[in-house]
């Protein structure tokens, strides 16, 4: 069993977040995201969330074609971003899962699953 705690990140929802023009270039505020998470697997969150931590991002629509880079696993969500997030929780229950997103509809899914929740400022980026 995976003891690693799971770290999820809604990246339409997090990009989403700060209005800094990422509505011009969706794909590429998702590869900024994602090399600002590279570090995470191993430094973790401190203090709330120590290290290791598998750091899963999760893009959709003109974000699809991402690709992971060392420390951040990047899932194409083939329809909706929210039901993968629900989905990659749902197949882990037996370790620590933290979602980062600020949907409201999405934090009461992963919560009634069993996750944690935390808001995009929460990652400091």
């Amino acid at each position: 069993m995976e003891s690693r705690p799971l770290l999820v990140v809604d990246g339409a929802n997090v990009v989403g977040s700060r209005p800094d023009g990422w509505w011009r270039d969706r794909a590429g505020a998702a590869a900024r995201l994602r090399d600002a998470l590279a570090s995470v697997g191993e430094a973790g969150v401190p203090p709330e969330l120590p290290p290791p931590v598998r750091v899963v991002l999760v893009v959709e629509g003109a974000a699809r074609h991402v690709t992971s880079v060392p420390g951040v696993e990047v899932v194409s969500a083939p329809g909706s971003g929210d039901d993968t997030v629900v989905e990659l929780v749902a197949a882990a229950p037996q370790r620590r899962r933290v979602v980062v997103t600020a949907d409201r509809e999405l934090r009461e899914r992963v919560t009634a699953l069993g996750a944690e929740v935390r808001g995009p400022r929460w990652l400091g980026r």
